[in-house]
Order: C-alpha cells, then sequence, then structure tokens
C-alpha cells in the first residue's frame, strides 16, 4: 500500500512549517512516531509539531534525558529513544503511560517502539542528510485506523501552503 503524502522539503524551516501543519490538527491521544537517519531531520520536523501544539518554549531532542513534558493546548511527551538499548529499558520509562495517556506523544527513534504503539499512530518518515532536500513521507502503522486519523489531519490541514 502507497504512503498517504510524500513532501519534499528544501529547507529546515520547511520541515519545520510542514511538521507545525500537522500539529495544528492533532490533540489527546495523538502519537506521532518519527522515523529517519541521524541527522535527517527529525528533532526539526518536531519542533514545528510542538510550535503547532502552541508549545511556546524551544522543543530540543533530549538526548541524555530521554523525554521531555511540554505544555501547550494539550500535554505533549517528547520521547528520543536514539540512546535506549531494549525495549524494557523504553518500558521502564513509562511510554505505555504517555501513549495511550490524554497528552499528545512525539518520538524520535520510533522504531525502537513499533510494538507498543498505538494503532492509530501517525508515522513519518524522512530521508535525506546533509545539504540534500528531505522526502517527508506521511503515513500510519500498517492497518487502517492510522491511516484514517492522517486522512482526516491532511483534510484539515492546510498543506497546499508549503
Amino acid at each position: 500500500m502507497a504512503a498517504i503524502s510524500r513532501f519534499e522539503s528544501r529547507s529546515a524551516e520547511e520541515t519545520r512549517r510542514l511538521g507545525e501543519l500537522l500539529g495544528t490538527g492533532l490533540g489527546r491521544g495523538d502519537v506521532v512516531a518519527c522515523i529517519g537517519e541521524l541527522g535527517a531531520g527529525k528533532t526539526c520536523f518536531l519542533q514545528g509539531v510542538l510550535r503547532g501544539l502552541g508549545v511556546a518554549e524551544p522543543a530540543t531532542s533530549p538526548g541524555f534525558v530521554l523525554i521531555n513534558q511540554y505544555r501547550g493546548r494539550v500535554s505533549v511527551y517528547h520521547v528520543d529513544a536514539y540512546r535506549t538499548e531494549s525495549l524494557s529499558e523504553i518500558l521502564d520509562l513509562g511510554v505505555e503511560e504517555m501513549l495511550w495517556g490524554d497528552g499528545v506523544t512525539v518520538i524520535e527513534w520510533a522504531e525502537k517502539l513499533l510494538p507498543l504503539l498505538p494503532p492509530e499512530t501517525l508515522v513519518v518518515r524522512i530521508s535525506g542528510l546533509g545539504s540534500e532536500p528531505r522526502e517527508i513521507v506521511l503515513d500510519g502503522l500498517p492497518g487502517d485506523a492510522g491511516r484514517l486519523r492522517l486522512e482526516r489531519l491532511l483534510r484539515e490541514a492546510d498543506l497546499a501552503r508549503l
């Protein structure tokens, strides 16, 4: 099955803008799973998502902290699984409560959490490194729930403004 939407970003600000447009439609219980190589632009995209959720403070990659919490229209949990080595380590962080809670959860290195992700999860795959343009693919997990949620969000967001 083909991805729902593909975008090309030629700058960090375009990547943030796409994230922001997606973020404006997110609400309680939504999960955004970001997948891509180191330096592809996951943090940049998620900075835009947080901006779209009304988070005023600058979002940074959690790094050694692994999880940052922000206050926007709803609570936002930013999980960075890069430094985790096992699913049990991720579970010990209490991630399941965030994934199934009332806030919005955004995840970098989400491929490490795939078995834990709710069926309605929105998947963002970013490819491209260095000065290359980024290809940003928006999709859901296999099955219909995430795709249906994403289709509704795309209808509501004015992604033509990119």
